[in-house]
């Protein structure tokens, strides 16, 4: 018994010590107004770790007369509990939504704390064939040791309430949101969120602002033809799923595009010629993007994995 009440006097203790680097660090969720009624929280340029609670993308949130609507859930349930509380500072009004952008750890461990408010839940319907897969199951075990003591034994996968196949709309306090699947690119069930009244489009992370992206085992020349479509949408402010709002909705979609292209460009050129990965990776010009945050965390494992599927592509 002594030794059980030692155990949680440490785990206490670290949490605070934890607790204490975040605020150090300028890491907690804090709102800010980025057009009319629509605010957002940006995550840390930076890999999910305790000291950061796996704040690491973004998520916002749009204040109606009828209510709240959430885009993403953050990447704990501390996190999400702490954005409740910064929503109920803003407005009186209830979350009655929370639309997922993709069902990726960073953007949904957040997600049981909305649904214990009874708020929907909504996402593109690919994220139900994630959620019964063992990479789900595996990745959620081993945020609880990674992330400890932000992801436990009580975190857990929530599925939506509402998953759509296509295009869907709908109104909430005079705000009309067009909800529209992007997939398959970053993840298969990628699903933008765009408000037409203020040209608002939440692109999740179909965009990444002034970063390198992670590739993982993306189709990245989907994922192209997904920034290509949202050309469309004519934004006139785009929130990221991760790194800052930007009003230059143009160059930001370019970044993503030109450096999702360098990578196919170059990694499909050295799978055509038979080239062994290392000596790609090794003569490619990388000058236009080493200088972008985590380019040195995500950028070999993103060139690899593109060689891989454009080795397979030529077969």
């Amino acid at each position: 018994m002594i030794r059980r009440h030692l155990l949680c006097a440490l785990v206490a203790w670290t949490a605070c010590l934890f607790a204490g680097s975040v605020a150090a660090q300028g890491l907690a969720v804090q709102p800010r107004e980025v057009a009319a009624g629509v605010w957002m929280v940006q995550g840390a340029a930076a890999l999910g770790t305790p000291a950061n609670r796996n704040f690491i993308s973004n998520a916002a949130f749009v204040v109606t007369p009828a209510g709240v609507v959430v885009i993403d859930a953050l990447g704990s349930p501390a996190l999400a509990e702490e954005l409740i509380q910064a929503i109920g500072r803003i407005t009186p009004q209830p979350i009655r939504h929370v639309v997922v952008t993709h069902y990726h750890a960073d953007h949904i461990y957040g997600l049981q704390a909305f649904q214990a408010l009874g708020a929907t839940i909504t996402a593109q319907r690919g994220g139900q064939a994630y959620l019964q897969s063992d990479n789900a199951a595996l990745r959620l075990q081993a945020s609880r040791e990674e992330l400890a003591p932000w992801i436990d034994e009580q975190t857990r996968l929530v599925p939506a309430d509402e998953w759509i196949d296509g295009p869907t709309r709908f109104t909430l306090g005079g705000v009309d949101f067009l909800l529209q699947p992007v997939g398959p690119a970053h993840t298969a069930e990628d699903l933008v969120v765009f408000l037409p009244q203020s040209r608002v489009l939440f692109a999740g992370d179909i965009v990444f602002r002034g970063r390198v992206p992670f590739v993982g085992q993306a189709d990245s020349g989907r994922w192209v033809e997904a920034l290509d479509r949202l050309v469309a949408f004519d934004a006139g402010l785009i929130v990221p799923g991760h790194g800052p709002a930007s009003s230059s909705a143009q160059a930001d979609l370019r970044l993503t595009r030109d450096y999702l292209l360098h990578l196919r460009q170059t990694m499909g050129a050295a799978a055509r010629n038979l080239e062994p990965f290392e000596e790609a990776y090794a003569k490619a010009d990388w000058s236009r993007f080493e200088g972008l945050p985590l380019f040195r965390a995500a950028n070999r494992i993103n060139a690899y994995n593109t060689y891989l599927l454009m080795e397979h592509s030529t077969k």
